[in-house]
Formats: C-alpha cells, sequence, structure tokens
C-alpha cells in the first residue's frame, strides 16, 4: 500500500493508505483550502485497494483533471487536479514513492444537446405538439459512473452503523461506577448543550456486568433507539443500543462509552416517498435523493408538483404513506421524538409575533423551547450569538412589523437557530420579496449551509440557484423530474431558460417525466445508489411509547404563554382601545330605550291582569347581544392569525391544553371585565329591585353576572370558529350570523317556552340562559306574563334554583366548547405526533 504525497502552495501531505482524508474549506478537515471557489466539505481521498482514489462530494464549482470536470477519479505520481476552476484554481500536486495507475479521469457529461441523436423524447410528442429541441434527447449511453454511497456521517464507503461516525470522545467505564450526564459542571460527563437538563440523566453499570441508562427527571428527555423513556424511569442497555441526549448520542462498546457529537455533519435522504390521499390519488410518487452533509438544496417546480407535500413528508409534518426519511442513517418518522429537536423549519409565513420586538419574540421562544432549569443568562447568551451571527442585532429593539421582508426572515431563521439544528427547511422564503431581497436571503441561506448545517429550500424563485449545491426539480403529479447540480439542470431539460422548462411542463403534463429521469446518465450519477445503504437497524418499542415529553412543565409553559399574550396585546394600541370603546358603546346605547323607566313588573291593571313591562326585556336583549358580539369579536381571529406560530411550536413540544388555557385565561379576563362594564353602564341608571336572590343588596352584581359569563362563553364559540376557518377573512361573516342568532333565541323576541323544537334548540344558545338568569332575578314571568293559557317559563322562575340552574348552563357550555376548541387544535399538528 503506497504512501500518497500531495503539494498545495508550498505545503506538503504525506497520505496514509490506511485512512481517508478530506479536503475543503472546514476547519476541522484533513486538508485545509482558503479559498472561496472551494466548498466546505470538497472531495476526499482514500485508498481503495488497488489505487488511490479522488471523490468529488457534490462541490459546487467542481473538481478537475486535464480541464475536464471529475466526480471520481483515480490519482497518482505526476497527475494535477485543480479545485473549484479548471484553469486557476487551486492546484494539487500528486507526487509519490511507488507508481501508482495513470489518472484516467471521468469527463463531466457533455450537455444532451451536442450528443449524438438517438431515440429521443421528440417522436413520443403529441402530433399536435411542437416537438421539444434536440437537447431533450436521451443522451448516448456509456458506462455508467455510479458514485460511491455516504455513509452516515458522509464519509464515502463508510459501513451503514451510525457508531461508525468516528467518536467525538470516549469515556472508560468501570463495574459499579455510575456516570451522570448534564449540563451543570458537577456532572461526570459535562454536554455543553442548552436541550440538556443541568442533570439529565446517568449510566449505571449494574454487578450482573450490565448497563442501564436512567432519566434523572430531564426536560427535553432521554432516549434508547429514537424513543424516549419515562420521565425518571430506566432501562437495560443492549450492545447496540443508542442513547441520545440533547445533540448527543452515547454508545457503550464493551466497556468504553463512545460520545457522539451532532454539529451538523449528517447525512440525509428520502427513500421512495410515496403520499396518496382520499380516493387513491398519488400527489407525491417515489421520490428518492440524498444529499450531502452542509449543503445547500433548492426544490422547484410548478404547481401542482408536489413540494409543500414533499416538505411535510421530509420534515415528518405529514409522514408519507410509504418510503423513509433518514436522517444520518435513522428513520426519522419512527425516531421524530428525539430527531425533531435537530430539525429546523422556517414556514412560508413569519413564525412571529409581529407587535413584538425581535429581542423579545427570540426571548419567550427561547423560554418555551429551552429546558426549565436553563437560567437567563443562559437564554440571552444564546439570543445574543444567533442575532450576531445574522446580522440582526443592530434591529433587536425594533418591532418586527417594521422590519423589511427579508429581515423578518432572518428573524424566522433566528427563531430556528436558537437550538442550533443540524437541519433547516424552508417554505418559499422569498415569497413576495424583490430581487435584492430575494439574493439577500439566499445568500443567508448559503452562509448557514458553509457554517456547518444542511438547508433545504422551496422555493419559486430560480433567480439565485446556482448558489445551491443541489437542485431537485419537482414534476406536475409529485415525481422527481431532475436531482442533481443546478448547472447542469437546463442542460439536461434542452431549454436554454426556467420559463421554458416550466412551459414544457403544462404542454405536456402527460409525459413520464420521471421515466426520462431514472433512465439517464445523471440519475445514474446522483441518485441510482440511494438504496445502497441500508438504515440503521435498531429494535423499536411500541409506537405507543413515542409520546416525547415537553421542554417545559405545563405551568411554566402557561405562564409564559400568558406573558406573551399580554405583551402582545399591550403593544396593540388600537385593540386596547377597542377594548374599553366596544362595551362602552355597546351598553351606552341600552341607555337611549325609554331613559328613566325601570326594570321592575308593572301593576295589574283594573282588570287584574299585569301589563308587560316592554322596557325591561328590550334593555336586555340589547345588553345580551352587547355581550355576545364583544366576547366572540375578542377571540374570533385569535388562533387562525396565529396557526402558523402554533403548528411550529406544537412540533417543538409544546402543551395544546397549556396553550389553549392561556388564551382562555387573558381573553376571559378581559371579557369578563367588559361584560362587567356593559352591566354597570346598562343597569345603573335604572330601578331594579332593592333584593336579589342570590347576592342580596348587590343586585346590580347579581344583575350583571349573566352578562359577564354570556361574554365568556361567547368568547369560546368565538374560538370555535376561530379553530375552523381557514383564512381569517371567513370570521367576519360567522361573527355576524352567530350574533343574529343569539338575538333571535334569547326570549325577548317572542316566545320560546312551549315551543315543540325551538324552544329545545335554544338550549344550545348562550344568551337563552344568561337572558333566564337576568330575567329569574328581574321575575320575567311577571314583567312579561305569557299568553292566556300559556305556562309561565321555568328558567325565568323567580327562585335561587332556576338562576344556578341557568349559570350553570352557561359554564357547561362554556367547558364544552373548550373540548371542541381543543379537538380542533389536533388538525393543526403535525400528524407523525397525533398517530
Amino acid at each position: 500500500m503506497p504512501e500518497l504525497v500531495l503539494e498545495l502552495n508550498g505545503r506538503t501531505w504525506t497520505l496514509d493508505p490506511s485512512r481517508q482524508y478530506t479536503l475543503g474549506r472546514d476547519p476541522q478537515g484533513d486538508i485545509v483550502l482558503e479559498d472561496a471557489r472551494v466548498s466546505w466539505r470538497h472531495a476526499t481521498i482514500s485508498w481503495n485497494g488497488r489505487s488511490w482514489v479522488l471523490d468529488d462530494h457534490g462541490s459546487t464549482n467542481g473538481t478537475f483533471v486535464q480541464g475536464q470536470r471529475v466526480h471520481r477519479t483515480e490519482i497518482g505520481p505526476g497527475a494535477a487536479v485543480h479545485l473549484g476552476n479548471p484553469t486557476d484554481g487551486p492546484r494539487l500536486g500528486v507526487s509519490g514513492a511507488a507508481a501508482v495507475a495513470a489518472p484516467q479521469a471521468q469527463p463531466q457529461q457533455q450537455p444532451y444537446a451536442a450528443q449524438g441523436a438517438g431515440p429521443g423524447w421528440a417522436q413520443q410528442a403529441p402530433p399536435q405538439q411542437q416537438a421539444p429541441q434536440a437537447g431533450w434527447q436521451q443522451p448516448q449511453q456509456s458506462a455508467p459512473h455510479i458514485p460511491q454511497q455516504q455513509g452516515p456521517g458522509g464519509v464515502a464507503g463508510a459501513p451503514p452503523v451510525y457508531g461508525d461516525r468516528s467518536p467525538t470522545t470516549f469515556h472508560q467505564f468501570s463495574l459499579g461506577r455510575v456516570m451522570r450526564i448534564g449540563r451543570a459542571l458537577d456532572n461526570e460527563l459535562v454536554v455543553s448543550d442548552l436541550q440538556v437538563s443541568r442533570h439529565h440523566a446517568e449510566f449505571h453499570a449494574t454487578p450482573d456486568g450490565r448497563f442501564e441508562i436512567r432519566d434523572l427527571g430531564s426536560h427535553n428527555g432521554t432516549y434508547v433507539n429514537g424513543q424516549p423513556i419515562a420521565k425518571g424511569g430506566s432501562t437495560l442497555l443492549g450492545p447496540n443500543d443508542i442513547v441520545g441526549v440533547g445533540h448527543s448520542t452515547f454508545r457503550l462498546v464493551g466497556d468504553r462509552l463512545e460520545e457522539f457529537v451532532d454539529t451538523g455533519e449528517v447525512s440525509f435522504s428520502a427513500r421512495h416517498l410515496t403520499v396518496t390521499v382520499d380516493g387513491g390519488k398519488q400527489i407525491l410518487k417515489d421520490v428518492s435523493f440524498g444529499v450531502p452533509e452542509k449543503s445547500l438544496i433548492a426544490v422547484i417546480g410548478p404547481s401542482g408538483s408536489g413540494k409543500s407535500t414533499l416538505l411535510k413528508a421530509l420534515t415528518g409534518y405529514r409522514p408519507a404513506n410509504q418510503g423513509d426519511v433518514l436522517y444520518d442513517n435513522r428513520n426519522l418518522y419512527k425516531q421524530f421524538a428525539e430527531l425533531r429537536q435537530r430539525i429546523g423549519l422556517v414556514p412560508q409565513d413569519d413564525i412571529l409575533h409581529k407587535e413584538l420586538t425581535v429581542k423579545k419574540a427570540l426571548k419567550y421562544a427561547a423560554k418555551l423551547r429551552f429546558p426549565a432549569d436553563t437560567t437567563g443568562a443562559e437564554r440571552e447568551a444564546r439570543i445574543d450569538e444567533v442575532l450576531r451571527e445574522l446580522k440582526l442585532d443592530i434591529h433587536k429593539e425594533k418591532k418586527v412589523t417594521s422590519l423589511s421582508g427579508g429581515q423578518r426572515k432572518r428573524v424566522s431563521v433566528a427563531l430556528e437557530l436558537l437550538t442550533k439544528p443540524s437541519l433547516i427547511f424552508l417554505d418559499e422564503p422569498t415569497s413576495g420579496l424583490d430581487p435584492g431581497m430575494d439574493r439577500d436571503v439566499m445568500q443567508l441561506l448559503r452562509g448557514l449551509a458553509d457554517d456547518g448545517r444542511t438547508v433545504l429550500v422551496v422555493t419559486h424563485s430560480v433567480a439565485e440557484l446556482a448558489l445551491c449545491d443541489k437542485l431537485l426539480v419537482m414534476a406536475p403529479g409529485g415525481a422527481v423530474a431532475y436531482f442533481g447540480p443546478p448547472e447542469e439542470a437546463l442542460n439536461f431539460f434542452g431549454y436554454d431558460t426556467w420559463a421554458d422548462v416550466f412551459s414544457a411542463f403544462e404542454n405536456y403534463r402527460d409525459y413520464d417525466w420521471a421515466g426520462r429521469w431514472k433512465g439517464s446518465q445523471h440519475y445514474q450519477m446522483y441518485a441510482a445508489d440511494i438504496d445502497a445503504v441500508a438504515p440503521q437497524s435498531v429494535t423499536m418499542p411500541p409506537m405507543q411509547a413515542m409520546k416525547p415529553p415537553k421542554p417545559q412543565g405545563w405551568m411554566s409553559q402557561f405562564v409564559t404563554l400568558v406573558r406573551r399574550y399580554i405583551s402582545v396585546i399591550a403593544s396593540d394600541k388600537g385593540f386596547l382601545a377597542l377594548m374599553v370603546i366596544l362595551p362602552g358603546v355597546l351598553g351606552a346605547v341600552s341607555l337611549l330605550i325609554d331613559s328613566g323607566k325601570g326594570l321592575l313588573p308593572n301593576p295589574a291593571n283594573a282588570t287584574g291582569r299585569i301589563i308587560p313591562n316592554g322596557t325591561a326585556t328590550t334593555v336586555l336583549l340589547i345588553l345580551a347581544v352587547g355581550a355576545c358580539f364583544a366576547g366572540a369579536a375578542n377571540s374570533v381571529r385569535e388562533l387562525i392569525k396565529e396557526r402558523v406560530i402554533y403548528e411550529r411550536e406544537r412540533a417543538t413540544g409544546l402543551s395544546r391544553s397549556a396553550y389553549l388555557m392561556s388564551k382562555v385565561f387573558v381573553l376571559g379576563v378581559i371579557t369578563v371585565l367588559q361584560g362587567l362594564m356593559v352591566g354597570v353602564i346598562g343597569f345603573s341608571s335604572r330601578e331594579i329591585p332593592t333584593e336579589g336572590l342570590v347576592l342580596g343588596s348587590a343586585t346590580m352584581l347579581e344583575l350583571s353576572l349573566p352578562i359577564m359569563a354570556l361574554g365568556f362563553t361567547s368568547m369560546m364559540f368565538g374560538l370555535i370558529i376561530s379553530s375552523l376557518v381557514k383564512t381569517a377573512e371567513k370570521t367576519m361573516p360567522l361573527l355576524v350570523m352567530f350574533a343574529i342568532i343569539q338575538v333571535v333565541f334569547t326570549g325577548c323576541l317572542f316566545t320560546l317556552n312551549g315551543s315543540i323544537g325551538v324552544n329545545e334548540f335554544s338550549y344550545l344558545m348562550p344568551s337563552r340562559w344568561a337572558v333566564a338568569a337576568a330575567g329569574a332575578t328581574l321575575d320575567f314571568n311577571k314583567i312579561s306574563p305569557p299568553a292566556e293559557g300559556g305556562d309561565n317559563d321555568p328558567l325565568w322562575e323567580h327562585t335561587v334554583g332556576a338562576w344556578g340552574m341557568d349559570m350553570a348552563a352557561l359554564i357547561v357550555l362554556g367547558v364544552i366548547c373548550g373540548i371542541f376548541v381543543a379537538r380542533f387544535l389536533r388538525r393543526h399538528e403535525p400528524e407523525v405526533m397525533r398517530k
């Protein structure tokens, strides 16, 4: 096995055949080249048992031998390799003590338009359509180049076992010893990761020579083979088991504990992803591709090509019906509970409360995502670090709403970077941005990839594709039409512009784009070996054990959410003004009705019949409708406007009930105070009974309580509307419809008691019970007696029992609404979590 000597810029390296060498800009690499044209992990050199081989790992600007771009070539003494440019790129000279096979470069495939004619696509075009140009023809088939499959660490040829990545650290384990893991310095194994609790877990060596892992009540959980163990529980470890703690994983090999730290150097691949919807229609068809670590991948395609569906499948939000997504050779769907913390997702809509300042928005996000034992100083330090990295530190005290579109997108990215994800997915980050901002965002993503992350972006913009390492083109129907370097894509399709390519997709929708791709030489070069490495095989526990822990306790999340919601409301001056003006106006309107008249029963006339007091029923009708409208208006937009934020935070461990109760608490307090204001204004200038049924002389408060409870229950109905609609625009018509229905079923406009069907239906309306409770205090059966022969309304009886039943019914309706809202919120969560 001969040694090889490399020479570059006056420096030399002598290569040992027993190991592999990495070339690139990565400071952790073996041969570091400080040249912008060289990729972070550009290529590797290794001995294959017969000769020295150089493998290009999808570098942006390429590797060249004798002016020809190569993807894999044998190298020996006398060879000259240029990196990044065929003429003036860094020149790597090769020499050695023994003769090695002469270089046999495999040049880059020529553009299809320059190849000889063969059985082409053009003959398959419909006769009434203009056939595509010659570039669409299949290439002449030569010996296909099949690159070596990357192993889990992105190293060519590595066996498919997770632990075969070189361990970051070794720890010796002795019998009977306990090794505690955590963020605090008093642990035997200190992990500097904010996802890890101060005292997270501990390894035990049992007397019989076996080992176990015990969780110490950690916030983000301890995982064995991707599955969480019970909080405070323990489990015995087998020889192949992998323990996950934050961004670190551990494996016991004999009496040695091997630690692997996920710093972003992870492989990622999709294998045969197929998504089928109701009716059997496939909206994603057999999508397979693999991406090298620390790279930027763009996904483009026309509308209806399944880009959004693919993004949901890749992130685990909506797992594919068939196929696998592998994160560092680990099945994402089966190990989502652990791996979700290492994946960042930036949706098309901003995942921020725009009313808050940049730093305050990140502060609340960090509070929710980091363990409860993280100190304020630790969170502040991480926030400042991310702000500096994205050049947002000068904007940190500005409100998000005052930033430009590109800056807002940076803040959304900053929010995801708080937890140091290795994979970042972005959905249409440049949508609605001008070309300058488009470039800024794509350059930001390029920088994120160069700094040690894998970034996948779904985009409609094709202006900055040259910044990407790989390009995935989706065809109509959800199939792959191309995957490979972006600079080769147009030649592959045989057109000069992407507009022409997209027009071809539209004109030839029935053409087998996936079949053409799979029959191409590009497929052999970039995708044919996607199944060469089998995913890591570990024993999986039952699916019911997959419920992931939450980083914060329920009460901690609730308090944080309440504080954030109050901050959002306090920063919205218009909403604050409306909260005060609306109940004031609604209460004042009731004063215009028969001003000065009381709400007591009229005396009987000469015939002994009581004359109805129409003022009392009308005033109560106005106050009830006002409370209904104010309560529902407070909440009808609250869930729909935060839907994207909720979806993302739910995926990172947010408690659904804590989120819902934070809304109920804050909006409930506001609505109850508004109801009190409406009642006080409406009843203060009227003559009312001196003694109430329940509260004695506090009659005004007793009359106001049903109005307050009605506002609260109406607020809960508003949350139901907000959880059901797909757009905020649909909330206002439903709000008006809800208020009108409440008017009809108050019982003030016509007699409900005795109306078969109608009366029973009115029991579903909160206004019916609120008016009935106030009517019981005012003795509505005397104020508005039934017609001759009619029966008194039992809900209006002037008794404590009737008043209590009316109020209890209001509360029950509110609780039922809350249960429905919680169920509807489940529809806006990652599907893998619902299962």
